[in-house]
């Protein structure tokens, strides 16, 4: 059900250099000041705050920086411009659907630096609204394997209400209507689960396939995406 595999991204982050994790903080940050301005500061009561707050903490990211970052989305922390989300859309090469999510305090900068990568890798920007349609958006919660057989978790992903579910290395990923993803992250927290992550994802409503070098062409890409600090999560419809 997924497409470009953000929790399988996460996973291979855990040993990153200082140079790079210090970049992941920053999208980290701006994700939790983002999710500070529009629901609060307390994580208890603003469940977009939390779920980004645990993604820090999976990085390791710094109890202060965290702190920080919640504080700048509420206003007590006054730094530099406002951050905003913005996805942008667009098509790589073979034809694959995109939609780039980014955290930005310049709009026209981050979209024409993206629109710049994905014209100089063979891809094309599109209007609003032209990719988007063939996504839709789920819940997406992110469990640790385990010693849980895959039969095992399963069954219990349907007790806990999931839609559908999918195994991506280490980890075993449970999808949700938007409306339940809080409901069954518990459910699953319940009966003794790991959770590594929750979030919400965009998943195409069809997938496509590449060929060989169309994949290398657009393995290129996701490369010069993902060093782009302003770019958070990248969805594509593979």
């Amino acid at each position: 059900m997924s497409g470009h595999s953000h929790w399988a991204g996460i996973k291979q982050r855990k040993g990153v250099n200082d140079a790079k994790r210090a970049g992941v903080f920053t999208k980290y940050g701006r994700l939790i000041a983002i999710a500070a301005r529009e629901g609060g500061g307390d994580p208890e009561m603003n469940f977009k705050l939390k779920m980004a707050i645990d993604r820090a903490r999976y990085e390791n990211m710094p109890k202060d920086t965290i702190e920080r970052a919640v504080k700048k989305g509420t206003g007590e922390l006054k730094d530099g411009a406002e951050i905003e989300e913005i996805i942008y859309e667009g098509y790589g090469p073979g034809n694959v659907a995109m939609l780039i999510k980014t955290a930005t305090d310049n709009r026209n900068r981050t979209g024409s630096e993206i629109r710049s990568i994905l014209t100089k890798a063979g891809g094309k920007p599109a209007s609003e609204g032209g990719v988007k349609f063939m996504f839709k958006l789920v819940g997406s919660v992110a469990v640790a394997v385990g010693e849980k057989g895959e039969d095992e978790l399963e069954m219990l992903a349907i007790e806990a209400g999931a839609e559908d579910m999918a195994s991506e290395e280490e980890i075993f990923v449970v999808y949700t209507k938007i409306e339940d993803l809080k409901t069954v992250k518990e459910n699953l927290e319940k009966v003794g689960l790991k959770i590594e992550g929750a979030e919400l994802v965009y998943v195409p409503t069809q997938k496509m396939e590449l060929d060989e070098n169309s994949k290398v062409e657009y393995e290129k890409l996701l490369e010069k995406l993902d060093e782009h600090e302003d770019v958070q999560e990248i969805y594509d419809n593979l």
